[in-house]
């Protein structure tokens, strides 16, 4: 498994990133109370096949569908369903492609309708421990330099982070070296090379860290029962700032936590 990519590898890589932030982006349109998460699943197969790739998880160690989608005390690799959004909900999108032999991951929680204030809180505050771990993704520092950025603000903020489940290398395989987890301490584990790809997704929960599995085989909920949020994005490690592959501005462009 080569970790280091090449520039033709990169470009299609970001094709697929792009595949897939655009269709996070037409689900999240879609989301309201009331639309069921198998009709979100539906319409991103439906994107993504129309723009000549395939989804990248349908069939993926056995899952049988194209998104994860995880609603508040579902962490990840929730299974879309006949369930119903609600008014207050929490949703996290998780989709992936496959295009020209190379994946594309991404993920993202929105806010069904309104949500309380605290709710608010802890998903922005998610969301910017995703840029926190991104502005250490460089060359030269380590994986434990992001996985300690992700942590230290989210605790600071009284949030907890999810130790079982991590980000991870992105290429040919969905899942490469090196893994990165939302802990951990600067200075610490596998070195950041330019070229590497790496997808960070910080899962945080608003209670306790501990999770378990439902007996689907896929769905990871918290203990507690509170809400947990997922936000990704792939990255390619440069000298001074890594490249974004993957964006949220197409869900930017209509959806903002107010």
């Amino acid at each position: 498994m080569n970790i280091i990519k090449t520039e033709e590898d990169i470009e299609i890589l970001r094709q697929n990133a792009d595949i897939v932030s655009r269709t996070l982006a037409e689900v999240g349109k879609r989301i309201k109370p009331g639309i069921s998460t198998l009709e979100l699943d539906s319409i991103a197969e439906q994107f993504i096949r129309d723009n000549g790739a395939v989804p990248g998880f349908l069939g993926y160690n056995g899952y049988p569908n194209t998104l994860c989608i995880s609603v508040n005390s579902a962490v990840v690799h929730g299974i879309p369903s006949k369930y119903q959004l609600k008014e207050g909900d929490i949703v996290s999108v998780d989709c992936g492609t496959k295009y020209k032999g190379f994946y594309g991951d991404s993920a993202y929680t929105f806010a069904v309708g309104s949500i309380s204030d605290p709710i608010k809180k802890f998903l922005r505050v998610t969301e910017e421990s995703l840029y926190k771990g991104i502005e250490m993704a460089i060359e030269g520092n380590r994986v434990g330099d992001i996985s300690h950025a992700v942590q230290s603000h989210a605790e600071a903020n009284g949030f907890s982070v999810v130790r079982e489940l991590v980000g991870h290398g992105l290429g040919k395989q969905m899942h490469e070296k090196p893994e990165v987890p939302n802990y951990g301490n600067r200075g610490k584990g596998p070195k950041l090379q330019s070229g590497m790809v790496i997808c960070i997704e910080p899962m945080i929960n608003l209670g306790t860290k501990n999770i378990y599995q439902e007996d689907d085989g896929w769905t990871i909920r918290t203990y507690d029962g509170k809400p947990s949020a997922h936000f990704e994005l792939t990255v390619v490690i440069q000298k001074d700032k890594a490249n974004e592959l993957s964006t949220f501005k197409y869900i930017e462009e209509f959806y903002e936590l107010k």
